[in-house]
């Protein structure tokens, strides 16, 4: 698996620091956080759906941690599966 396909951990995402412009971190199956310029960091969930990119907000770090990123991205893809 590359490094950028790497499951995150909590001090990895701890230690991101912000950048001149947003950027992405992946853990894995879609699930990645972006950092902003301003140091905010935000969960997304990135999926496609009829070929089309679609993206979807599942909180902001720390307020929510990985563990419960990871379970939100669980449970969206599981509605997405079964086609809500």
């Amino acid at each position: 698996m590359p490094p950028e396909e790497m499951p995150l951990t909590d001090a990895q995402i701890r230690q991101l620091q912000p950048k001149e412009k947003p950027y992405k971190t992946f853990d894995g199956g879609g699930l990645y956080i972006e950092v902003f310029p301003d140091g905010a960091k935000r969960w997304r969930y990135k999926y496609r759906i009829g070929g089309k990119e679609k993206r979807l907000a599942l909180g902001v770090y720390p307020e929510v941690g990985l563990k419960d990123a990871r379970k939100r991205h669980a449970d969206a893809r599981a509605r997405l599966s079964e086609g809500a």
